[in-house]
């Protein structure tokens, strides 16, 4: 299940100076109050790559019915590692850059360069042999730094972050509880107060992908996909799936490759569908505007 494949020094397989340039963020200095578990996307990965040369950090990546799980494990070391939680599907740049094939995958970050630690989530005593490892190594290349734990609701860290309006702290809070009616509800009623708020659209959007996500069983998805590559439910829920596992170019080239034999009212299914995925992957994701073009191609 762990392959910690650390060794004397950086390999370099992984590159991820190309996102973090495509992104500039501004960096987050080791003393930021903003805690040791942080959420992570393609835009705010590059103050985790700075930060990563002065204390190791670990990225998390789930999406889905997965949950971030090891925010309990990180904070017990004391601020000797800060933890990245990226959602799969929020973050498809950053998923690609880091070559993740399915979640959840667990990587760490040291001096910039990222080192593939392990798929799932194993016995916690097996996690932390593999952190201690992390650690040594960090220490050969020089990484030997500390973060302050400080609470999240010191006053400094509400500064930094300001609160959500009403009905997105609403959202939020049934999400963080698994209620997707009660967060649908909440993202519904601030669209109807504001029809162009485009969080909540995108709120909206990665709720209603939840609630088709989470009642599938992943290996018969796929395996009626394969025996009806050209039914238009089973092709949609495999998107579906795919997209919250971050596999976003895999999704559109289903969905797009069989909207030409498809009847009218499936075309119609596939298009919305298709939108949908623009809105939770991010409009200005580079798979996006591809997949944008082609649909037009194909409608028009």
């Amino acid at each position: 299940m762990s392959d910690p494949r650390l060794g004397p020094a950086l390999a370099g397989a992984i590159d991820l100076s190309g996102l973090v340039k495509k992104n500039q963020a501004p960096t987050t200095p080791p003393s930021a109050p903003n805690g040791l578990v942080r959420d992570v996307d393609d835009r705010s990965v590059a103050a985790l790559v700075e930060l990563s040369k002065t204390v190791p950090v670990i990225l998390e990546v789930y999406g889905g019915e997965v949950a971030p799980a090891l925010g309990p494990v990180i904070e017990s070391y004391q601020g000797r590692f800060v933890l990245g939680t990226v959602r799969g599907e929020s973050a498809p740049e950053l998923v690609q850059a880091l070559q993740v094939e399915g979640v959840p995958t667990v990587l760490a970050l040291i001096a910039g360069q990222p080192v593939p630690l392990f798929k799932g989530i194993p016995a916690e005593t097996e996690v932390r042999a593999i952190l201690d490892q992390v650690l040594g190594f960090a220490k050969e290349n020089g990484v030997t730094g500390q973060v302050d734990p400080v609470p999240l609701d010191t006053p400094d860290a509400e500064a930094t972050e300001p609160p959500l309006p009403p009905l997105h702290q609403e959202a939020f809070d049934a999400l963080s509880r698994n209620d997707l009616p009660a967060a649908k509800a909440a993202y519904q009623k601030a669209l109807a107060e504001a029809p162009a708020d485009a969080d909540a659209i995108a709120g909206l959007a990665q709720v209603e992908l939840l609630e088709r996500v989470v009642p599938l069983n992943a290996d018969e998805v796929r395996r009626n996909a394969a025996n009806q590559p050209q039914d238009v439910p089973s092709a949609l829920a495999v998107a579906d799936l795919d997209i919250s596992g971050g596999h976003v170019e895999d999704a559109f080239v289903r969905l797009l490759g069989i909207f030409p034999a498809a009847s009218e009212e499936d075309k119609e299914l596939l298009r919305e569908r298709l939108l949908a995925y623009f809105v939770v992957v991010g409009q200005s994701a580079p798979e996006v505007k591809k997949a944008r073009t082609q649909l037009a191609s194909l409608m028009f």
